[in-house]
């Protein structure tokens, strides 16, 4: 990945907010007939070892991926947070020389790491548990007036156990966990103020959550 220093993003505590925050990720590896990518929804843990984390995930038994995906190379996971157009209108830099461009703004945080592949029903039957109490936890609290959350344990026990038959997980143990924040820190104060204030105008989350990552680059949300 280009990484500009100016666009660098390293403090543990953003990269895991925007990982937990936009959990599908692209999962790239690498096969016998080349480069593979599939979009999965991931879990990253804290690596006991002290690594960037964990990322833990499952995908159907019918995808040649966990099997395919070399272990003796790194995989690539690809996250992918706000991004947005950036007119030079936005910029007051514009009216005092018209030397600007248009620019894409966005946030991402790639993780590197073996591909592990795990075929073991207990293991599953735990992290799809933890995973579904996970999400539908972050469903009710977001929604109150919807129904309750969701628990594997609704469904009947041998329908489960057929469904984790078709599934197979998988671990990655990062090696590395990096992010790009591309959100106009190469402006001037001004023109940065000009990128918020277009935004605002703008419907849309991706919108809103760029003019305020444009104004404090991994804030705090």
């Amino acid at each position: 990945m280009y990484l500009p220093a100016h666009f660098a993003e390293s403090r543990p505590e953003v990269l895991l907010r925007l990982v937990r925050d936009h959990p599908f990720g692209l999962l790239v590896t690498l096969g016998p007939d080349g480069i593979d990518a599939n979009s999965v929804p991931f879990f990253l843990d804290a690596d006991p070892a002290g690594g960037p984390g964990i990322l833990r995930a499952h995908v159907a038994r019918a995808n040649p991926v966990w099997r395919d995906a070399r272990s003796d190379v790194d995989s690539l996971v690809v996250f992918q947070g706000a991004q947005t157009y950036v007119s030079p209108a936005w910029y007051p830099s514009k009216a005092e020389h018209g030397k600007v461009v248009p620019t894409w703004n966005y946030v991402m945080v790639q993780g590197r790491g073996r591909l592990r592949a795990i075929d073991d029903a207990a293991w599953l039957q735990a992290f799809v548990s933890r995973l579904t109490d996970h999400h539908e936890g972050e469903r009710a609290r977001q929604a109150a007036t919807q129904a309750g959350p969701w628990a594997v344990t609704d469904a009947p026990a041998d329908y489960i156990d057929g469904m984790l038959r078709a599934i197979v997980g998988l671990e990655i143990v990062l090696t590395s966990l990096v992010g790009k924040w591309k959100v106009s820190q190469n402006r001037p104060a001004a023109d940065r103020e000009g990128v918020a204030s277009g935004l605002a105008d703008i419907a849309g989350s991706d919108a809103a959550a760029m003019a305020r990552e444009v104004l404090d680059p991994g804030h705090d949300r």
